[in-house]
């Protein structure tokens, strides 16, 4: 079996030797040398690192936000697209930044993938679901600044995952979230992969290896070898 047939019938994603170098004034800053790893149907794959170890980068070229200076991104078995060119449910983003918008309340916020994509009444359960789960339900219709940082994350994740996406970018999905809410935002993203949701979490949460399948070391622009998590 050829490598491409192969990808189609095992993964989902497969990340070919990207590079990525930017310049800081005189000095040559290489985010990323030559990142080889696959994503498979369903898998949470935490990638840990220090910051600056290009694991933000490495998100931001998957999610076609920046361009590789060399290298790929094959999407099920040898299409070489953007992934940002994808429809929300082939692939979702949760940036540092949030993004959400100021003027939708929290419940118009994670509505917005179905209003985009002409979603049907069958997703009204699931933001009522991400509400209640994600402790969303009573702020439901503030608006982002009137809610907390960390409350104002779990809009953007509970956006992120509404149409049940292929793919899941987190940049830091944790970030601003106590130990408590931590481990609840870890449950759910374990519990959309067993839909068959692909997470990439770039994290600095050890509790992430808990739930992962694989986890990922970047350090110094590499992906380092691979351990199981179990």
């Amino acid at each position: 079996m050829n490598e491409t047939a192969e990808l189609t019938r095992t993964g989902l994603v497969e990340v070919r030797t990207l590079f990525k170098t930017y310049r800081r004034g005189p000095e040559q800053v290489h985010a990323l040398r030559g990142v080889s790893f696959s994503l498979g149907p369903g898998e949470v794959v935490a990638l840990f690192g220090p910051s600056g170890s290009g694991k933000s980068t490495l998100l931001n070229l998957l999610a076609g936000w920046e361009a590789p200076d060399a290298g790929s991104v094959m999407w099920l078995g040898g299409e070489v697209r953007p992934l940002a060119a994808r429809p929300w449910r082939d692939v979702a983003i949760l940036p540092q930044t949030l993004g959400l918008l100021e003027e939708l309340s929290v419940r118009e916020n994670i509505e917005l993938p179905i209003r985009l994509g002409r979603g049907d009444g069958e997703y009204a359960r699931r933001v009522n679901g991400f509400l209640s789960f994600l402790g969303l339900d009573a702020l439901a219709d503030r608006t982002p600044n009137e809610v907390s940082i960390g409350e104002q994350q779990r809009t953007a994740l509970a956006r992120a995952l509404i149409l049940g996406p292929r793919l899941l970018l987190a940049d830091e999905p944790t970030g601003h979230q106590d130990e408590g809410w931590a481990k609840s935002v870890f449950r759910l993203l374990r519990m959309v992969a067993q839909r068959r949701t692909t997470c990439l979490i770039a994290t600095h949460n050890q509790e992430a290896v808990r739930i992962a399948d694989r986890t990922l070391a970047s350090r110094d622009g590499q992906i380092l070898p691979r351990q199981e998590t179990g």
